[in-house]
């Protein structure tokens, strides 16, 4: 029974993971960022506490600079956008003179942010069709975050060695460089004695 009641509150967890509400300060701007990978389908839903005579502008942009939506005087909404690269995404929130505004934001993306229902509608599936769909899309993601990962490990390898061999490259010049210079001190103080005739 306590596997069943943790197996029906796993979804719900999951899915308000995404959600965040913040209270946006007197004349100010408000970012949130999360890098997304490439080709991912991206949703959101805002809500603004309306108040009157406020206007409370919303912008989504890349690292770029380039704008992906934009809403002046946002209250309540909904924007969405496929990703063209792996990047870091900025959601700003800017408001005027006004008192603190609570802001509601709901961002979902890559198999949280497909529309099943859509999809079994269109392709006329069966419940149990769209449940598997739905944990192919999945499993898929994951197959593909793990992929990533192991592409970033092994970039970090890399970076790893390169810095490893220079390190040692490095060491064995300055281990030269004192070796050399302490021979030539050698032979210089050897030469200045004699000239002092201290030592024969």
């Amino acid at each position: 029974m306590s596997r069943l009641c943790v197996l029906m509150l796993f979804p719900v967890l999951f899915e308000s993971a995404f959600s965040i509400s913040f209270f946006l300060p007197v004349n100010s701007r408000k970012c949130l960022r999360e890098e997304i990978h490439k080709d991912v389908l991206v949703t959101g839903e805002y809500e603004v506490a309306e108040q009157p005579n406020t206007k409370t502008n919303l912008k989504i942009t890349d690292s770029s600079g380039h704008t992906l939506y934009s809403k002046e005087d946002a209250s309540k909404g909904k924007f969405a956008f496929t990703t063209e690269d792996y990047d870091m995404f900025e959601v700003c929130f800017g408001t005027g003179r006004i008192p603190d505004q609570l802001v509601n934001l709901d961002m979902k993306h890559g198999v949280e942010a497909k529309n099943y229902e859509e999809i079994a509608k269109v392709e006329k599936l069966k419940p149990l069709e769209v449940e598997l769909r739905r944990l192919e899309d999945l499993s898929e993601s994951i197959v593909n975050d793990f992929a990533y990962m192991k592409k970033r490990e092994e970039e970090m390898r890399d970076t790893n060695e390169s810095t490893n061999t220079r390190v040692l490259y490095f060491s064995i010049f300055s281990m030269c460089c004192l070796i050399g210079l302490a021979t030539w001190q050698v032979f210089y103080l050897r030469r200045f004695f004699k000239a002092k005739k201290l030592i024969e």
